[in-house]
């Protein structure tokens, strides 16, 4: 019989000492980390109430991993960085991340967790998108007076010839164009869309529903929908200013509004001209285009510098300081493209390789929950602490991949660390902060 022995590789050698290295080290994990995950999952019962609602087909007799554990499994091996199906073959049997899902035996294989992706139906999507809307109200200790509603979309690459496929010329690539919805860094919705569609197209549904569960538990919060010109639709503004709901939207440039705006522009090349130093002076005007019902308020930005005028435009409904609107309120949209290139960058959101367009949905919202997961540790744990601002990739690396021996008997599980991470202090105080003792 061949005795089957791993490979060993030669490095330079270190003070007269032979570097020898080969993957027969045994229970060691690069991962340990992933029992803050776990621990935040259960504190905030994401994953165990999603997996509630999820109507398992299969034949019980046969089932060897339950759906709540292939999710999970899915979830934090997102958040842990592995966004192939593939990284599973070997992720199914570390020790650390079988610890997380509340296993002691291998995990579901690659195969297993393409087919649980596949399986699923629309009802699932949207009750993973209910199911951020909850953990958001439920992170409130007291009604908020004022919610900022940011809607925004992305281009997501495809991957060959999917379900869903067209061009688009703005972003000069085959894509699809997912629409994302934040508050602060909570995740509120992930929908994906092809990208021969209206920008705007489901964000009128999207917004009502949002309010309309808001205004339930919250009836006298402020709510406040921002967004780029993309999302500048008189209809959706119609509604808006029906139901007391507040709005800054960009809106595009035309001769209109640049004709009202050009006393202000000729003001601001002038003191540019003066000074040589960049100019941005603010004015508010009275504007309706020949599709809406009633004049609205512009604000303009009237900018001039080396290179030229830089007009810029918003549509609002909202009282206050033009300068103060644009400046505090309106440029700090850009954190809500943060949060999506946390989602496309950090978290494989764009990861949406399958054939059918459901999975692809899924694979979002999979990478939304990674994020939900991500951000319920910085809520609960890193006040006060270096990470608290960090990207969802500078906490992975500095909190999760943490190497470790683990030694499992029948009576416990123990993860010997690193005695060499260097944030040893941070952990204690992060485990402390999520009730681990």
């Amino acid at each position: 019989m061949t005795v089957c022995t791993t490979k060993t590789i030669g490095f330079a050698r270190c003070k007269n000492r032979k570097v020898e290295v080969n993957f027969s080290g045994g229970e060691i994990t690069s991962d340990a980390g992933a029992i803050l995950l776990s621990r935040a999952d259960k504190i905030i019962n994401l994953t165990k109430r999603i997996a509630a609602n999820i109507n398992d087909k299969r034949c019980k007799g046969k089932v060897d991993h339950s759906i709540g554990d292939m999710l999970r499994q899915r979830v934090y091996g997102l958040a842990l960085g592995y966004e192939d199906l593939n990284d599973h073959i070997s992720l199914r049997k570390d020790t650390a991340i079988q610890t997380a899902v509340g296993q002691d035996k291998d995990l579901a294989s690659s195969s297993t967790l393409c087919r649980f992706e596949n399986a699923a139906d629309r009802q699932l999507c949207w009750d993973i998108n209910k199911t951020f809307v909850e953990i958001f109200i439920e992170s409130f200790k007291k009604p908020p007076k004022e919610l900022i509603l940011d809607f925004d979309a992305t281009d997501d690459p495809v991957h060959g010839d999917q379900v869903g496929k067209f061009f688009h010329g703005y972003y000069d690539s085959y894509c699809f164009l997912p629409l994302y919805v934040f508050s602060g860094k909570h995740l509120l919705a992930g929908y994906l869309r092809p990208s021969n569609i209206d920008p705007a197209y489901g964000a009128w549904s999207i917004l009502k529903l949002l309010s309309k569960r808001f205004r339930e538990v919250w009836p006298m919060v402020k709510i406040v929908f921002r967004a780029d010109s993309g999302f500048c639709r008189h209809l959706m503004m119609d509604w808006c200013d029906k139901n007391d709901i507040d709005y800054i939207i960009g809106i595009a440039r035309n001769s209109r509004l640049e004709e009202q705006a050009a006393p202000l522009m000729k003001k601001a090349k002038s003191l540019f001209e003066k000074d040589r130093v960049k100019q941005r002076l603010f004015d508010d005007l009275r504007y309706a285009a020949e599709s809406w019902k009633y004049d609205r308020r512009i604000i303009v930005k009237a900018e001039h510098s080396a290179k030229g005028q830089n007009p810029r435009f918003l549509v609002t409904s909202l009282s206050g300081d033009s300068q103060e609107l644009y400046d505090k309120l309106y440029c700090a949209r850009g954190e809500a493209e943060n949060r999506i290139k946390a989602q496309q960058m950090d978290l494989f959101a764009d990861r949406t390789s399958c054939m059918n367009w459901v999975p692809n949905q899924l694979r979002m919202l999979l990478s939304g929950l990674a994020y939900t997961l991500i951000e319920a540790i910085r809520r609960l744990a890193l006040e006060n602490t270096e990470l608290f601002s960090a990207s969802c990739g500078t906490i992975r690396l500095k909190l999760f991949k943490i190497g470790a021996v683990v030694l499992r008997n029948s009576r416990r599980v123990r993860m010997l660390l690193s005695s060499a991470y260097p944030y040893q202090r941070l952990f204690y105080k992060i485990s402390y902060q999520l009730g681990l003792t």
